[in-house]
């Protein structure tokens, strides 16, 4: 199933107020949920259920959506641009440390350099690397381990190295 199609089932389910759809197409089966908890933003959590086997998805199609989407993370400039934000490129599960029990890749504080890992998103058995794009000095983890975020979820905000003059 291609990303703009779940894309526009998502809308959907946002017009009719739906907090949850299944679609089965072929052999693949997306289910998308909504939340919405009270004073908090909506989160649409894209899942395939544990009764599809691996092998009745589309490898081909699931890889494409997935590999167009990893390393590619927005940046912004803050308001006065001192900062840059680091944001999901796509829908998963965020992940601050590479497994369980280990130290996390960065925290408040961290300097990093273009091309850090600074997190792991896991998308449908995919772990994808997230990595700085400048370097600087991470002054904000936007995001928690283990929480579903959706694409253009802030992650981090790196405060940009000042220049020396000269």
């Amino acid at each position: 199933m291609k990303e703009s199609d779940i894309r526009k089932y998502a809308e959907l389910m946002k017009e009719l107020e739906l907090t949850g759809l299944e679609i089965t197409e072929k052999d693949q089966v997306v289910r998308l949920e909504r939340a919405i908890p009270a004073g908090t933003k909506e989160q649409i959590i894209l899942q395939q259920p544990a009764s599809v086997p691996a092998a009745a998805s589309d490898p081909v199609s699931i890889s494409a959506s997935v590999s167009a989407f990893a390393g590619s993370e927005a940046l912004h400039q803050g308001e006065a641009g001192d900062y840059i934000s680091v944001t999901s490129p796509i829908v998963g599960v965020f992940y601050a440390a590479p497994a369980e029990n280990a130290e996390t890749y960065v925290s408040i504080g961290s300097s990093v350099k273009k091309g850090d890992v600074l997190c792991v998103i896991e998308a449908m058995k995919l772990m994808n690397e997230i990595a700085a794009e400048e370097s600087g000095v991470i002054s904000q983890v936007c995001a928690t381990n283990g929480q579903v975020v959706e694409y253009g979820t802030e992650l981090f905000r790196i405060a940009r190295r000042q220049e020396a003059a000269g």
